[in-house]
C-alpha cells in the first residue's frame, strides 16, 4: 500500500466501546531520497474522525491543497512540479525566466491562456487541479498565477488564500478567470483582477497587462489621508521607504486632487476629516470616473456601528480600528495590495507581519456553530478557532443545530458534521435552508469520505462547501476565510 511505498506502516489500536485509533508512521526522510529543503512535518495520530495536524499547522499556511473537494489524506500535499501539464508547457522555466502558473481544468481554455502567455513572454506551467497547482508551486514559485475557481478537487479561492497567507508567495499576483462570480471575496483575499467566463481574448490580454504592471520594478505609491500630523508621519514612516513612496494629505479635497493627478497602488484613510467624512469621500471617489479607484484601507480610531461598517465595505477593502496591534495589521494589509516581497523587508517589519497574522481579523468576534457529536472533534475545533478570536458554539446533532438557529440565528458560519444521531447533517442543512435566516448562512459540511458523490450530496442538501475528514487545519482555515461574511452577524 501507499504507507509501505513510503517506507512506513499503519498501526491500529482498538478498544471495545472506545473506538479505534489509526496511526500512520513514515520516516522523515526516505532511505533513498535526498534530504528535504525544509524541516519535515511529523504526522499526528489520526483517531477516527479527529483532526490531523502537524506541529506548524497553527502558523502560516503553505501553498498546499485544502478546502472543498476531494482530500487525499491527513497531511498537506506539498506539490507537483510543472511536469504536471502537457506539451510545450511541460518543461520547467529556466532560471530568471518569467513563468505563469495556469490553474485550469478545461484543456482547451488552458491552451488558449498558455499561448497568450508565451506571446507576452511568460513560460506557462499548467495544472488541472488544486493538487497539481500546489505541487507546481512547491517546485518553484511562479512569477504570476491565472486561477480558475471551479476545480475538480476543491475551491480555487482556497489556493488564493494559501498564496496570500504564505510569506514566500504573498507577493505573487493572482488573476482569477472563472465562470462563477466571487469577485468581492477574491479581491478581498488579494487577487489583482477577475474575469468572468466566457472571456474574450482582449480581456485575457488585459489580465496579462495587469500582471506585467505588477511585476515591473517600479516605485509603489501609497496615499495617506489623515488630518493629524503626528499620525500622518507615523503611518508614512511605517509604510514608506525602499520601493514605497508615501504621499500624505489632510483633507478630503486634497485626497481627490491627489487621486486626479497621480495613480496610487493603495490608499489609507481616516474617517474624521475637517472638510468631509470618510464616508462622503468614498462616495465622491466612486462617482468620479476620471480617477482610478485604488484599494482603500480605512484606518480609524472610532468604533463603527454595523450599518456604518456595511456602508464602508461597499468601497473599502479593509477596516482597521486603531489600537495596540493596529500598526502591524496595517503594514500587513498594505503589503498585500502592494505585492511586496516579504523577504526584502527589514527584520523588524517581518516580525511585525508575523505578529499581525497570529490573531486573524477574519475570525475576530465571529460566532461559529460547530455541529458535531464527537467530543474529541469539538475540542480540537475549539482549540483552533477560539485562539483566533472566534466564539465557538456547539450542537451535538442536526436537531440541536436547527433549534439553536431558530432560537438565536445570529451565527456567522456553521461547521456541519454529516453522520450524527437523531438527525444527520443532510436533513439539518435542508431544514436550515428552508428558514428565512438560513438562506444565505455559510455552511461548511464535514464529511467522513472524499468521494465525488459525498460532495454532490452535501451541495444538493444546501452546503456552501465541504471538506473531508480527517481535517487538515490549514485547509479548514482557508475554507473558513473564503466563506466567512465580511461583517459579523447582528446580535
Amino acid at each position: 500500500n501507499l504507507a509501505q511505498l513510503l517506507g512506513g506502516e499503519i498501526q491500529l489500536e482498538s478498544a471495545a466501546g472506545a473506538g479505534s485509533t489509526f496511526s500512520l508512521v513514515i520516516p522523515a526522510v526516505l532511505p533513498d531520497a535526498p534530504a528535504p529543503r525544509e524541516a519535515p512535518v511529523a504526522l499526528a495520530s489520526i483517531s477516527s474522525g479527529v483532526l490531523a495536524r502537524g506541529p506548524d499547522s497553527a502558523a502560516h499556511p503553505t501553498p498546499a491543497d485544502r478546502g472543498a473537494g476531494a482530500q487525499d489524506g491527513a497531511t498537506r500535499s506539498s506539490g507537483v512540479g510543472p511536469d504536471a501539464d502537457a506539451g510545450a508547457a511541460r518543461r520547467r522555466p529556466a532560471d530568471g525566466e518569467r513563468s505563469v502558473l495556469i490553474v485550469e481544468d478545461d484543456p482547451a481554455f488552458a491552451g488558449i491562456v498558455a499561448d497568450l502567455a508565451r506571446e507576452r513572454g511568460f513560460a506557462p506551467v499548467l495544472a488541472s487541479s488544486a493538487r497539481e497547482a500546489a505541487q507546481a508551486i512547491e517546485a518553484g514559485v511562479p512569477s504570476a498565477v491565472v486561477l480558475d475557481i471551479s476545480l475538480p478537487d476543491r475551491n480555487g479561492l482556497t489556493i488564493l488564500d494559501e498564496l496570500k497567507r504564505n510569506p514566500a508567495t504573498r507577493h505573487v499576483p493572482v488573476h482569477i478567470v472563472s465562470a462563477s462570480d466571487h469577485v468581492e471575496t477574491a479581491m478581498d483575499l488579494g487577487a489583482i483582477g477577475y474575469a468572468l467566463k466566457p472571456v474574450k481574448r482582449e480581456e485575457l490580454a488585459a489580465a496579462f497587462a495587469g500582471i506585467e504592471q505588477r511585476l515591473a520594478h517600479r516605485m509603489r505609491r501609497v496615499l495617506v489621508v489623515e488630518d493629524d500630523p503626528v499620525q500622518q508621519e507615523s503611518i508614512c514612516r511605517l509604510l514608506g521607504g525602499g520601493d514605497v513612496e508615501c504621499t500624505s494629505v489632510s483633507t478630503a479635497a486634497g485626497a481627490l486632487e491627489a487621486l486626479g493627478a497621480s495613480t496610487f497602488d493603495c490608499m489609507v484613510m481616516d474617517l474624521a476629516l475637517p472638510d468631509a467624512t470618510g464616508f462622503d469621500l468614498l462616495d465622491r471617489m466612486a462617482e468620479d470616473q476620471r480617477a482610478p479607484f485604488p484599494p482603500v484601507i480605512v484606518y480609524t480610531g472610532r468604533s463603527l456601528s454595523r450599518e456604518e461598517e456595511q456602508r464602508l465595505r461597499r468601497h473599502s477593502r479593509s477596516i482597521i480600528v486603531k489600537g495596540a496591534r493596529s500598526p502591524e495589521r496595517l503594514l500587513d494589509e498594505v503589503n498585500l495590495f502592494l505585492h511586496r516581497v516579504e523577504a526584502d523587508l527589514s527584520p523588524d517589519r517581518q516580525r511585525m507581519l508575523r505578529e499581525a497574522r497570529s490573531r486573524e481579523a477574519a475570525f475576530e468576534n465571529r460566532r461559529i456553530l460547530v455541529v458535531e457529536d464527537d467530543v474529541r472533534n469539538l475540542f480540537a475545533l475549539a482549540s483552533i478557532l477560539e485562539p483566533r478570536g472566534a466564539t465557538v458554539e456547539i450542537a451535538r446533532n442536526g436537531r440541536e443545530a436547527v433549534e439553536r438557529l431558530d432560537r438565536a440565528p445570529a451565527v456567522d458560519l456553521v461547521l456541519m458534521d454529516i453522520m450524527m444521531p437523531e438527525m444527520d447533517g443532510y436533513e439539518a442543512m435542508r431544514l436550515i435552508r428552508g428558514r428565512p435566516h438560513g438562506t444565505k448562512l455559510p455552511i461548511v459540511a464535514l464529511t467522513a469520505r472524499a468521494m465525488r458523490d459525498d460532495r454532490d450530496r452535501c451541495l444538493a442538501a444546501g452546503a456552501s462547501d465541504y471538506i473531508a475528514k480527517p481535517l487538515d487545519v490549514d485547509r479548514l482555515l482557508s475554507l473558513l476565510r473564503v466563506w466567512m461574511p465580511r461583517t459579523p452577524a447582528a446580535p
